[in-house]
């Protein structure tokens, strides 16, 4: 038999064609298990508040597989309104339909990726990893797409060894670059505006990113006010004192953008809060609750979902202001029959600490305040010592108004560890833990007699948390410190002080039943009784028709009826 001779070329010519053409395979889809690696959230969309899936109005453009555009679009609509698994869900689905989407993996990262709110964790960080992994390895692409996979990856890049701050400065440089490569295109300069607000300082005081996102968006929604991401980041990048009334419009207006989203209805008090608008506030956070309660139903979660919480702690907060001691208690009394909540994270926690702190210190309940005890719920607290120096310090506030020497000191030892824990790993949490325990030494001091220095250091601890940002998991301080050094000053018998104290914290908080009472009693005792009736008129005007059981409100009665 004659045997078939193959040149040497010819054979490998054929294996660099089969190799070649195997990698660009892989470069186009990627194999079914390294998918499959990823774990990805599936199943049916949840949505609660309006059930026709209302999540806004926008058009985000792909190289992706044109059948999936409709997809992709409701994915990044659930992305703008931070609902991440939902989100993940709706990438999923893309993915399984076209698998060599590198966009979907973009977004699988994005749905992992919190901004604004607790770092990613452990596992969120691995998954968006392998997520920026797989898009990178798919050819095809835009350059704009490669740019967006860019950005997201460096923020997930050496994770491991790099801090959450870091990596989000070098999100928002990359989404810089992409912004600056594609002017006019709206949703790079919309993600670019969230990158700026993501990487702010939130310790400053100067709102130099967050006025730069502001002005970006601002332009953006004259011209797409049902855009859920451009009305969402415009509340976000003004949720703060200075700012808020920019947002005012926006937060009106994003319940009705995405209504079918728990967060957008959530999301308008944070700007109501900041305004002392405690009607809306309460009416924005009933309708969130309700929704959240809705989705940890839909989810099957055993127990209640987190945005629930964090919801209750502005409900409260805002019942707190209106003087409504009935309605506050009840949601009090509703958190102690929570015991558990998915996910855990540091806004559960810090509803968990602050709700009860709140209502007793509110409230002058001195005693309930000083045995007040840590709640118990599906997580450790020392996980958390931010929120668990808010237990230590309503404590410490407690002890110290019953004179309780022993007990303030050994409060105020424990505040000094949980800084010291919190001084390497969160310098901001830090900072708000030693805000507390520069209050808690002033107290000392001056309630051990030393008047002088205790309002030296409280002036100090007023001073510095003037000049640090407050956290948006947080309606307010649980007591802001300038209105403790007017208490502290009309305890000096100073009432013109008190009420310069008391007058410049209501600019920062406006609406706050306990500083509009103390203003109009230092207007009082510091004998101008124009000033007093007119605080004591806001305040009455505040609480409303309801019945109201705060004592201050029948002084302030008595005292309109005499003058």
């Amino acid at each position: 038999m004659k045997k078939l001779f193959v040149a040497p070329t010819i054979i490998l010519s054929l294996f660099f064609s089969l190799v070649i053409s195997s990698c660009s395979e892989q470069k186009t889809t990627p194999a079914k298990e390294v998918i499959s690696e990823l774990q990805l959230k599936r199943g049916a969309l949840i949505t609660c508040g309006a059930s026709d899936q209302k999540f806004g109005q926008l058009d985000f453009e792909t190289s992706c597989d044109a059948t999936q555009k409709e997809n992709f679009n409701l994915a990044v609509k659930l992305l703008h309104s931070f609902e991440y698994e939902e989100a993940e869900k709706v990438f999923a689905k893309i993915i399984d339909a076209a698998p060599g989407c590198a966009m979907a993996y973009w977004g699988v990262a994005m749905s992992n990726f919190h901004p604004l709110w607790t770092p990613s964790t452990p596992a969120e960080l691995r998954k968006g990893t392998k997520a920026i992994e797989i898009a990178r390895g798919l050819s095809n692409q835009t350059e704009k797409e490669k740019a967006y996979v860019n950005a997201i990856a460096a923020f997930y890049d050496d994770w491991e060894k790099t801090d959450h701050r870091t990596r989000c400065l070098r999100f928002e440089k990359a989404m810089e670059k992409l912004y600056a490569a594609n002017p006019g295109e709206k949703e790079t300069a919309i993600f670019y505006a969230l990158s700026l607000t993501a990487a702010a300082d939130k310790a400053g005081k100067t709102y130099t990113k967050q006025k730069k996102a502001g002005a970006i968006l601002t332009t953006l929604y004259a011209g797409q006010p049902d855009h859920p991401g451009i009305v969402h980041y415009i509340i976000h990048t003004y949720d703060v004192p200075e700012l808020a009334t920019l947002a005012l419009p926006a937060a009106r207006k994003y319940a009705t953008v995405a209504p079918s989203s728990a967060h957008a209805l959530h999301m308008p008090s944070h700007i109501f809060t900041r305004l002392g608008l405690w009607d809306e506030d309460i009416q924005s956070n009933l309708v969130s609750v309700s929704a959240a309660k809705c989705y940890a139903a839909e989810a099957g979660i055993n127990g209640h979902w987190d945005e629930e919480l964090h919801g209750l702690d502005y409900l409260e907060y805002a019942y707190l202001q209106q003087g409504d001691n009935d309605k506050a208690k009840t949601q009090l009394n509703y958190l102690a029959t929570i015991s558990h909540v998915e996910p855990i994270n540091f806004k559960v926690a810090y509803a968990f600490a602050a709700m009860p702190s709140r209502y007793y210190v509110e409230n002058r309940m001195w005693k309930e305040a000083a045995n007040l005890e840590a709640a118990h719920a599906n997580f450790a607290w020392e996980n958390f010592p931010w929120q668990k120096a808010v237990f230590v310090y309503t404590r410490f506030l407690g002890a110290i108004n019953l004179e309780n020497f022993v007990q303030a000191k050994q409060e105020l030892t424990e505040l000094r560890r949980l800084y010291e824990l919190l001084k390497v790993k969160d310098p901001y949490q830090a900072n708000q833990v030693l805000i507390q325990v520069r209050s808690a030494e002033a107290w000392i001091k001056f309630k051990q007699g030393d008047r002088a220095a205790g309002l030296k250091q409280m002036q100090a601890a007023a001073d510095m948390e003037d000049n640090t940002g407050k956290h948006p998991v947080t309606p307010c301080e649980i007591v802001p410190q300038r209105e403790l050094l007017g208490e502290m000053l009309m305890q000096s018998k100073d009432p013109a002080n008190a009420l310069i104290a008391y007058e410049t914290n209501l600019k920062n908080n406006p609406g706050r039943f306990n500083g509009i009472y103390g203003a109009g009693l230092a207007s009082e005792q510091s004998g101008d009784t124009a000033k007093a009736k007119l605080y004591y008129a806001k305040l009455l005007e505040l609480a409303g028709t309801g019945v109201i059981t705060r004592p201050e409100i029948k002084m302030v009665k008595t005292y309109l009826q005499t003058h």
